[in-house]
């Protein structure tokens, strides 16, 4: 069977076609894989037209012994993984499939990453090279498939987390890790505050720390890596050892946000998930009694709370980090509200200087980021 080649000609030609009616017209155009990722992000304009990623899918080329894989937007995340653990590789950063419905195009866009982002790093730190469709239908190519420094803009990291807002992403370059030869998960039974200093002081030593989890008093510790190592950190460390089934299906069910804690429901249409990131380090958010998440060693809070967005906004910026409403119960709730936190005027003038070079007609996902973008 011939490997597939990099486009489908198809799809590149109707998506082209698409993009430069949209700019006569002045309409956007909204960029949708399996719709997995709808809820995150500010509402598009009601008048965008759909763009479907999903007939461009399928892995471009995949070389395990360079750890690097091209895999195009509408593939799914699950069938990439899929072809990564037949050679024992994974994606490091550990995205969500939040029900087994992403897809690379939209893993990459968002940006998010899972629970071992804290060892491993950002979606961002794995991108390599991408090729995007731009305002005028061209195909640009950016990066390439090996980890170099560049001048200028590094724009394949630009357009991560950018919400698609800067063009459509046709195809990704990605480096993969080995999946570690041992995993263990140990439980403490300890408060949250507790938690963040353990976490914070363990992360400064030689373990083989690959995520931790707080949550409603117990402490989950993940240790990856050699079984030696692992086996040293477990001594180390004490605590429950937790079952290998259990703790592999409890980090998967926090991954995809699988748990109950992670949805909404238009039946409390005042309760929204939150997600607070701050340096790890900061202290217990106390002024609020609702239930609480740590992540990421406590670089990472979720919050599902009645809460006014301006208070946890203002805890974040106090601290030095920011918050993201990023499950609104109602649809109206979340186009009334600012989902990310607006940047300072200067960097906000960045971000509309991009916009206007890269999408100055404003067609790719208008409004999805920032009001104006």
């Amino acid at each position: 069977m011939s490997p597939p080649v990099p486009f489908d000609p198809d799809w590149i030609r109707q998506s082209s076609e698409m993009i430069l009616e949209a700019g006569r017209a002045g309409c956007g155009l909204k960029i949708r894989g399996e719709g997995s990722k709808d809820f995150y992000g500010s509402m598009t304009s009601a008048e965008a037209r759909v763009l479907t990623t999903l007939p461009h899918a399928g892995v471009v080329d995949y070389d395990p012994a360079e750890l690097v894989v091209v895999a195009r937007c509408g593939t799914p995340i699950q069938e990439l993984e899929s072809l990564l653990t037949k050679s024992r590789q994974m994606l490091a950063f550990d995205p969500p499939r939040f029900g087994g419905r992403g897809t690379v195009g939209g893993m990459i866009a968002t940006g998010l990453s899972g629970p071992r982002r804290m060892s491993s790093g950002a979606a961002k730190d794995f991108v390599l090279g991408m090729t995007v469709l731009d305002a005028q239908a061209q195909a640009l190519r950016f990066g390439g498939t090996v980890m170099k420094n560049v001048a200028g803009y590094d724009m394949s990291r630009l357009h991560t987390g950018a919400m698609g807002v800067l063009g459509l992403i046709v195809d990704v370059s990605l480096k993969v890790l080995p999946i570690p030869p041992a995993d263990s998960t140990l439980i403490f039974e300890v408060g949250p505050q507790d938690a963040i200093d353990w976490a914070n002081a363990w992360a400064g030593q030689p373990l083989p720390l690959a995520a931790t989890c707080w949550q409603a008093g117990r402490l989950r510790v993940r240790l990856s890596g050699a079984a030696a190592a692992v086996r040293s950190a477990r001594e180390k460390l004490g605590g429950e050892l937790m079952p290998q089934a259990q703790a592999e299906a409890f980090w998967q069910r926090l991954r995809d946000q699988q748990d109950e804690f992670f949805s909404v429901s238009s039946a409390a249409p005042g309760l929204h998930l939150w997600r607070l990131s701050v340096p790890s380090t900061t202290p217990h958010l106390t002024e609020i009694n609702d239930e609480q998440w740590l992540e990421w060693g406590g670089a990472l809070r979720w919050i599902k709370t009645q809460a006014p967005a301006a208070q946890l906004r203002a805890w974040a910026s106090r601290h030095g980090g920011h918050a993201t409403l990023f499950r609104a119960a109602t649809d109206d709730a979340r186009q009334q509200a600012d989902v990310f936190t607006e940047p300072a005027a200067p960097l906000m003038k960045i971000h509309q200087r991009l916009k206007q070079e890269l999408d100055g007609q404003r067609i790719f996902n208008p409004g999805r980021m920032y009001a104006g973008l």
